[in-house]
């Protein structure tokens, strides 16, 4: 069975700047697939070229088959997507917001019924679902915008730090989704600055620094390139292949004060 995302030789720059030098990479159908990388690494641009919102300089993007460049609305149409900083149409109510969504993805009429009210209530956001989205607080806005992927249930979701702005149970629930997705199929694309979370939920992690993919594999993978044993976690493997070590010299300095 071919890949859910297929990533080949993607390129981005911004006058000198490259955000995106020549990544690779492939995340199959039932898979949680974690996209790690320090600030200004290239994730978000490349999460954007991803969804459709930049267009790549050079390489090639396949989701569920289709090209990004010759068919991209239908790999739009297959794909979930939750921004990092989610931008929501604020004179709409939620359900009103939902109801868009559906519309822009033809989701039947009785499947959104169904599905928008699993995930408001799952979410404890049904009371407020016939308020504007005005009068959501950062948290639930981020719930909101969550439904409106979940309700969707796409061959491939890409999200973008997904735990910004969740109190502790949303956070939990979303990760039970994620699972629960990837069990029933769905390739999930998933950014996070959380390391305990991506560690917890991928199968396979991708760590990207200056734009370039650096390591891509499993813990053991991860493990073996960083030339670490099996016992250290991601942080370590982390810290190590992004060379952000002098930050933990200044931690410890500051501990032994």
């Amino acid at each position: 069975m071919p890949p859910i995302l297929h990533i080949a030789s993607l390129r981005k720059s911004f006058a000198d700047f490259t955000a995106v030098n020549n990544i690779s990479l492939e995340v199959e159908a039932g898979e949680i697939f974690g996209f790690l990388g320090p600030n200004g690494a290239g994730k978000t641009t490349t999460i954007k070229i991803l969804a459709g919102l930049l267009q790549p300089d050079s390489g090639t993007v396949r989701i569920n088959g289709n090209s990004l460049a010759e068919k991209p609305l239908a790999c739009k149409q297959d794909t979930g997507y939750v921004p990092d900083r989610p931008w929501l149409f604020e004179k709409l109510t939620g359900s009103e917001y939902l109801k868009f969504i559906a519309s822009l993805y033809r989701l039947p009429e009785e499947r959104f019924k169904a599905a928008s009210q699993q995930y408001l209530e799952l979410f404890d956001l049904s009371k407020w679902q016939d308020h504007l989205i005005e009068s959501y607080s950062h948290g639930m806005r981020q719930k909101l915008i969550m439904t409106s992927a979940f309700m969707l249930d796409q061959p491939l979701l890409i999200i973008d730090e997904p735990m910004v702005g969740l109190d502790p149970k949303s956070a939990r629930i979303v990760k039970e989704l994620l699972k629960q997705k990837a069990a029933a199929g769905t390739a999930v694309f998933l950014s996070t600055h959380s390391l305990e979370i991506a560690e917890e939920l991928c199968r396979r992690i991708a760590i990207i620094t200056n734009g370039t993919l650096r390591v891509i594999g499993t813990m053991e993978e991860l493990r073996s390139q960083a030339g670490k044993d099996q016992s250290i976690n991601l942080e370590e493997i982390f810290l190590e292949l992004t060379g952000a070590w002098e930050m933990r010299q200044v931690i410890e300095a500051l501990k032994s004060k």
